[in-house]
């Protein structure tokens, strides 16, 4: 990582991999950076990514070195600030030959913003493999849609807009994107892929009920990441577009939850996820009015 201030990085694929690759302060203590554009707050899965990073740093220092991230269950007690850097403290709970875990916690100040708990293993050679199951959709057939990031490329499946509170339909989403660079290192590509499992997951969600949709998010309704578990399925290497399949299973007492699965081109599946969101109706007292939205949850 780099050394520079959250606020004086301009917001690109490259700079955005340079922020998951924290610094190492000490053998468990990382500090980072933030790439949250103009916002206030950053994503709870940018936190997730760089969390995943430190876990394997860490994790190298153990003499059964070579080990790669398998899972990372995170929760998100606090919001994120941009303004302010990140620190990612490592507790090493068990290191043994074939598998080590870890806890990382997320802080800002005296503050704790998330807690990370993270798998990593030794790759071993398959005893079995399920077949490739080819994906029913395509890059070549998916909607452009502008999520401004310079180096990388989204496409939907059927869906113009994600945030529109008249895009109605079942309750999934599939995203195509494409990376450009991607990154050579395995705990970047990991760091990457688990990126955008928080990106729209509440959008798909919402897709399934007339009349809302995340553009009434932080105005009329309360939104949030809560939760992301991803689950790694070696070999995680891809080239060209990545396919993330979105499915909203579960919404009601304020909670959602979406399951997904990222698979490269051919179908082969590269990772599993989900995550447990926050929608709740928007809070206008004076205290919540008087919040700046882009620093709103």
């Amino acid at each position: 990582m780099t050394a520079a201030s959250p606020r004086s990085r301009e917001s690109t694929l490259a700079n955005l991999l340079d922020v998951f690759d924290v610094e190492q302060l000490g053998p468990y203590a990382y500090r980072g950076n933030s790439d949250a554009g103009d916002r206030d707050l950053i994503d709870a899965s940018q936190a997730l990514a760089q969390a995943i990073v430190a876990a394997t740093k860490s994790a190298s220092l153990d003499s059964n070195s070579g080990k790669v991230v398998r899972r990372a269950s995170g929760v998100f007690c606090r919001p994120i600030r941009a303004e302010a850097l990140i620190d990612f403290n490592v507790d090493l709970i068990h290191a043994g030959r074939a598998f080590t875990t870890v806890v990382v916690t997320v802080a800002q100040g005296d503050r704790t913003n998330g807690v990370i708990t993270v798998m990593l293993d030794t790759p071993v050679a398959d005893v079995v493999r399920h077949p490739v199951q080819p994906t029913a959709s395509s890059p070549a057939s998916a909607i452009p849609y502008d999520m401004p990031l310079p180096g990388r490329e989204l496409r939907l499946v059927d869906v113009v807009d994600p945030n529109d509170p008249d895009e109605v339909g079942p309750p999934r989403l599939e995203a195509w994107l494409h990376y450009d660079p991607v990154p050579v290192r395995d705990d970047l590509q990991r760091a990457l892929l688990a990126h955008f499992t928080g990106h729209l997951s509440i959008s798909t969600t919402m897709r399934g009920h007339a009349g809302i949709g995340t553009a009434m998010s932080h105005k009329t309704v309360s939104t949030a990441v809560m939760a992301i578990d991803i689950s790694f399925h070696d070999p995680i290497a891809w080239e060209g577009w990545v396919l993330y399949d979105h499915e909203s299973t579960a919404v009601g007492a304020g909670m959602s939850y979406v399951r997904g699965q990222i698979r490269d081109e051919s179908g082969r599946l590269i990772a599993s996820f989900a995550q447990d969101g926050l929608i709740k109706a928007f809070d206008d007292s004076p205290a919540a009015s008087g919040l700046a939205e882009r620093a709103r949850l």
